[in-house]
């Protein structure tokens, strides 16, 4: 598996919900898997169905953060300069039709929440902005159609 961008942020976040997951969420299962066990037959005991049921998406959710945490590749924006756009960047941006401002931040596929402005590298905006600097005009084509955005401002923090 090759390396995964991610921000130092991004990669605290996927350690402390790591820690979280082995030293509270599943011993509280094992707890809850052991309490279902007392009742009886297993089979019609819908407790331990649903503390298994728990502990497989438990476990599974920390396979995949193992996996991240040794793959990835941390990169503090805060480090990073220059007047191009790239992994890290902050961006202003102004849609060039409805004269909205917006700020964007480039980050890694597995921290990238829309909801805070954070997109993924992968996402067809970021594509279009990596290389590009301030001034500059970008087209990206949307399920709504062509959006035409001018970069206001590049910055790293």
């Amino acid at each position: 598996m090759d390396k995964i961008p991610v921000t130092k942020d991004g990669f605290v976040a996927m350690e402390k919900e790591l820690k979280r997951l082995k030293s509270e969420e599943r011993p509280s299962i094992v707890k809850a898997i052991a309490e279902a066990r007392e009742h009886g037959d297993l089979k019609e005991n819908a407790e331990y169905h649903a503390a298994r049921e728990r502990q497989s998406f438990c476990e599974g959710r920390i396979q995949e953060l193992e996996a991240r945490v040794a793959h990835a590749e941390v990169i503090d924006p805060s480090e990073l300069s220059g007047d191009t756009i790239k992994f890290g960047a902050t961006v202003e941006l102004v849609d060039e039709d409805s004269e909205e401002e917006i700020t964007y931040q480039i980050v890694g596929e597995y921290e990238a929440d829309i909801k805070q402005n954070r997109l993924s590298i992968t996402a067809p905006i970021s594509r279009a902005l990596v290389g590009k600097s301030e001034g500059d005009s970008i087209e990206v084509q949307t399920p709504g159609g062509t959006r035409h955005y001018e970069i206001l401002k590049v910055k790293y923090a």
